[in-house]
């Protein structure tokens, strides 16, 4: 397998192709370390999109949600999706307005989803994506019964129509604003876990127990 995904109409960057990566291990990277994505497809001749948590395995990457949701549906009847996972990792403060940016990780996924139909698979699902919330934990919790996997789809995509932007650095001013009588730099951003709030109805000897992300 190579280390870069091949480039297809629909995943070649054309704005800002400088920031443009192909790479197999930087698109993983992206992908697993976000928590959340957001899925587009078309739903009675309109456009529509939702925020979804999201895991991989391997070269696919997946999503659950209500059996009865709208775009989940329309994607497992055959419509095309696309898929986006952001990371913000600063503002970039210029000399001059238009050059005002942001430094990302982006990566953009085209096509078709693949519905897991077998309840073995969806418990192996649902397995997969607790532990991406904590690892362990799926050991400890109460697992779904035949009821609740009834009523979740779980939606698979193929890591195939695939493209990746990268921004990082300083703001890039025209040379003669770099005098400019004004702070310039990058603002960082990241995200940061806080402490863990018990649940209010929480079983005596659990208190204060909860996991501390890193």
């Amino acid at each position: 397998m190579s280390d870069q995904y091949d480039v297809h109409p629909h995943t070649k960057v054309i704005r800002g192709p400088k920031r443009a990566t192909y790479d197999r291990k930087l698109v993983h990277g992206i992908i697993d370390d976000a928590l959340i994505c957001h899925v587009g497809t078309v739903v009675n001749g309109r456009p529509a999109m939702i925020p979804t948590a999201h895991w991989r395995v391997g070269e696919r990457i997946y999503i659950h949600g209500a059996s009865k949701n709208r775009i989940l549906a329309a994607i497992a009847d055959g419509a095309e999706a696309c898929l986006c996972v952001t990371h913000l990792d600063g503002l970039v403060m210029a000399r001059s307005a238009f050059h005002h940016s942001a430094n990302y990780r982006s990566v953009v996924i085209y096509g078709k989803g693949e519905l897991v139909a077998d309840d073995a698979d969806k418990m192996e699902h649902s397995r997969l994506f607790t532990e991406k919330l904590e690892p362990g934990r799926w050991d400890h919790i109460r697992q779904p019964n035949k009821q609740e996997l009834k009523a979740t789809m779980f939606l698979g995509f193929d890591l195939d129509e695939v493209s990746a932007k990268v921004r990082d650095g300083d703001p890039v001013d025209d040379d003669e604003d770099y005098g400019w009588p004004v702070w310039a730099g990058v603002l960082p951003c990241a995200t940061q876990w806080g402490t863990p709030i018990d649940d209010a109805r929480i079983t005596a000897g659990y208190e204060g127990k909860g996991h501390q992300r890193d």
